[in-house]
């Protein structure tokens, strides 16, 4: 199948894929503290927020557990489409649904019958989040059965990473002003509403899968003798090739810390352009920002690689990163500063996570070196896990966050204390900080796996099955 197309399908894939994770991680959390309880009652609106707060941290948590034995299922799954693509189209296309009746008040429950949205909104949750990550871990494991080659490997992960990149900056641009259009469309309120946020999440549910389609369509999977020494993995099996693999599970602990910050500074920047600056209708240039740098950030990825270790490119990106911080927490409500200190933020995130991708990608080769056998999807699914357990302590936080900073319903900057500032901040940068460095010790000191050691893993793989 022509490269050229491969590419271009696998980004659309991850443009849609992003899209919905940042509809899912970011701003559905929005909807519940700003628009789905915004009674006259505060604490019942408090209370409801909560509730769904830690109904969303704990399901995540708990369906994080099962995301090995997804990756399992899906190495498992054997048909004449290969292993990935049936998963991409059915899971696809159920997550996608799911995720538009969740911005929904369920008919008014909500507020009328709480307790009983809150059971609907329980299993519905589940539901969506065990197809999306059948559809997540399928997608991103495709990436090592694309091409055994590191250089390949990149490319692909490069457009992956720019159609991503474009997919997740480009719902902070449009959010708002979608989430008015709809408002005023439907409803004639020149303010934002639940409708609005219903055709929002509409919009990036086809998107999804739109680009789950064209993914499913547009890519193949690579058959060769390293690919075909893979066996059925059983439950314990699962668990067992992920712990014995050192350096995934390095990697691991590294990304945690990294993703982690980055989701929760993230998924906080609209409160902050909303209620410390009262500027929320500029939030679309973040989005402008932001999807001009992904983009260079992505472009220059292969040319960084010639030049530079991995690990002095992930070394570098935290070091820009914590600059961005430290302006950002000087930035006040001046909007020029706020957004040169979201740019120096995000501009190396793209980039960092790349190196974390291709390190995990390689691990591939590293577990099937060290253990004996293959497991592409049990190993891939790793990252995706780490996303989810990053984005289920993020919506804790940001959930939290909201109500103690009084940044909910229809709070206005005003309305901010001196305090509910500073305990914002605690959440949006002092924490966020202490993990970015936590998380470059790691992978500085225990991240061995270079790109010259895969190369020479893969020629000793190759030769030690020519052999049998």
């Amino acid at each position: 199948m022509n490269k050229v197309k491969q590419y271009l399908s696998y980004a659309a894939g991850a443009f849609g894929h992003d899209a919905f994770y940042a509809t899912l991680s970011t701003y559905f959390m929005i909807f519940v503290t700003g628009q789905l309880f915004d009674t006259p009652d505060k604490a019942f609106n408090n209370q409801m927020i909560g509730w769904v707060t830690t109904m969303i941290v704990g399901i995540r948590l708990v369906e994080i557990i099962f995301d090995p034995i997804i990756g399992g299922v899906v190495d498992n799954t054997r048909t004449r489409w290969g292993k990935f693509k049936p998963w991409l189209v059915i899971a696809g296309l159920i997550s996608s649904v799911l995720l538009v009746v969740i911005f929904t008040n369920f008919g008014g429950l909500a507020t009328a019958h709480p307790m009983l949205y809150l059971v609907l909104f329980g299993i519905v949750f589940v539901t969506l989040d065990a197809f999306y990550s059948f559809k997540d871990i399928a997608f991103w494991s495709m990436l090592p059965a694309l091409s055994l080659d590191s250089s390949t490997r990149e490319k692909f992960g490069t457009v992956a990473r720019f159609g991503s990149t474009l997919g997740q900056q480009g719902v902070q641009i449009v959010v708002v002003p979608l989430v008015m259009f709809f408002s005023i469309t439907f409803t004639g309120a020149h303010t934002e509403t639940r409708t609005g946020w219903f055709w929002f999440a509409v919009v990036i549910g086809v998107i999804a899968y739109l680009g789950a389609l064209l993914t499913a369509a547009g890519t193949k999977e690579e058959d060769n003798i390293v690919r075909q020494n893979t066996e059925k993995v059983g439950l314990l099996e699962v668990f067992k090739v992920v712990g014995k693999n050192d350096q995934l599970m390095w990697q691991a602990i590294s990304y945690i810390m990294f993703a982690l910050a980055y989701v929760v500074t993230n998924s906080l920047l609209l409160y902050y352009f909303k209620y410390v600056m009262g500027a929320d209708s500029k939030f679309y240039l973040v989005g402008i920002f932001t999807a001009i740098e992904g983009m260079i950030a992505v472009a220059i990825f292969p040319t960084l690689t010639k030049f530079l270790a991995r690990r002095t490119i992930f070394f570098s990106g935290a070091v820009v990163m914590l600059a961005g911080y430290v302006l950002f927490m000087f930035a006040g409500n001046n909007l020029p500063v706020v957004l040169t200190a979201v740019t120096m933020f995000f501009m190396p995130y793209p980039i960092m996570f790349l190196v974390v991708l291709m390190t995990i990608t390689d691990s591939v080769e590293y577990g099937q070196w060290k253990l004996g056998t293959r497991h592409e999807s049990v190993t891939l699914a790793i990252r995706p896990l780490l996303d989810k357990l990053a984005g289920a302590f993020a919506n804790g936080v940001v959930g939290f966050a909201a109500v103690v900073a009084g940044m909910t319903g229809s709070a206005k900057p005003s309305d901010i204390t001196a305090q509910g500032l500073q305990m914002f901040k605690v959440f949006m940068f002092y924490g966020p900080m202490i993990l970015i460095v936590i998380s470059v010790l790691i992978y500085w000191r225990k991240v061995t796996l270079t790109e010259t050691r895969h190369a020479e893993i893969v020629a000793e793989l190759e030769e030690r099955l020519q052999e049998k």
